[in-house]
């Protein structure tokens, strides 16, 4: 991906014979600093301050003068800025397993949030979760001389990894289990999956299994977590986790185990591909939803809302979280005091057709 102004002009000033009548700059000619000003209304200074990302410029301006930036199609040149600021205004983003819909969508929020700071976004997606690859990934971002970078893979060996990784730059992470220095952005995964399972339990559901994913993310271990602590405080049994990987055929597979036992009426499931897999394995076992057993996902993916029947879900707000990483990255990028940072977005509930009182014995 490119950098909103890439390529660029030098001169800055512009003759009477090089506008038209309306003051709107020829097109036969490159735009120059001033062209934003007029558009903007306001002094060629106070554009080069937006776009230096001068920390006393008013919102209102910045804003102003941002979208005059974008309306006009003026491009700064990029390593003239580099060399005066010491900046590229890229950001770097390593991710993992971006085909999934929750990297995906954090992923595209963050590449709108820093188009519209006026960054660009430098990818580095990983082979698999090792030390090689991973400093390949940081090597290659650190070669685009990024201003700072975003991870979006939370599993554990990623994290231990990534604290052996030398990279002079200010990061973000999409977990807590980082060093103290590193900034974090979380979804309270374990407050998630409370609330699904005291959902459950408050429609009179002895108890709620738990169809989990894999054992190495720490997105998982946080929904388990919620969902055990919320069975315990309730004093309700605790039955055993059954362990997936994310996919709907581990929902099927699994799903259909839980489908021929008949204490089962209630399964929260760590995502919603694996929910889809368990609506058709308790399907094919002639088990109704929510009549017989209630499912409830995770994610609220685009196609929840339009499953049989529309699936009650937990939604993280992945938008958010790509807009806050961003956020805080620019924070830290434009020299914060390196205070310890954890911000933590809190999950909704969505409830659907999915689930009901359990079946009347």
């Amino acid at each position: 991906m490119t950098e909103v102004g890439a390529a660029h002009t030098t001169d800055d000033s512009m003759t009477e014979g090089e506008k038209t009548a309306g003051g709107v700059p020829n097109q036969t000619r490159p735009l120059v600093m001033s062209d934003v000003a007029a558009a903007a209304g306001v002094s060629a200074q106070t554009v080069s301050r937006v776009l230096n990302d001068h920390p006393h410029v008013k919102r209102e301006t910045r804003e102003r003068v941002l979208a005059a930036v974008r309306e006009l199609g003026y491009q700064l040149n990029s390593s003239a800025r580099a060399l005066r600021t010491g900046r590229t205004r890229t950001i770097g983003v390593i991710t993992f397993d971006a085909v999934r819909y929750g990297p995906a969508s954090v992923l595209q929020s963050i590449g709108q949030a820093t188009q519209e700071a006026g960054y660009a976004i430098c990818v580095a997606p990983l082979r698999s979760l090792d030390q090689r690859s991973l400093r390949d990934a940081v090597d290659l971002l650190t070669g685009q001389a990024v201003d700072g970078m975003i991870t979006i893979a939370p599993h554990r060996d990623m994290a231990r990894a990534l604290l052996n990784v030398s990279a002079n730059v200010p990061m973000v992470a999409l977990d807590d289990s980082f060093d103290p220095h590193v900034a974090v952005v979380t979804v309270d995964e374990a407050a998630g999956a409370r609330q699904a399972t005291e959902y459950l339990l408050q429609l009179g559901h002895r108890t709620v299994w738990h169809i989990a994913g894999p054992t190495d993310s720490i997105a998982a271990d946080g929904r388990v977590s919620g969902w055990r602590s919320a069975l315990v405080d309730a004093g309700v049994p605790v039955p055993a986790v059954l362990v997936g990987d994310w996919e709907a055929r581990a929902g099927y597979e699994l799903g259909r185990d839980l489908a021929d036992r008949d204490d089962v009426t209630a399964v929260l499931a760590a995502n919603d591909q694996m929910a889809l897999g368990l609506l058709r394995a308790l399907s094919e076992r002639g088990r109704r939803v929510p009549q017989d057993v209630s499912v409830v996902g995770f994610d609220d993916i685009p196609e929840a809302a339009y499953l049989v029947p529309p699936l009650t879900t937990i939604r993280p707000n992945f938008q958010e979280i790509g807009r806050r990483c961003v956020q805080v990255l620019l924070r830290r990028i434009g020299g914060d005091d390196g205070r310890p940072l954890r911000s933590q977005i809190q999950p909704e509930l969505i409830v659907r057709r999915s689930t009901g009182a359990p079946p009347r014995i």
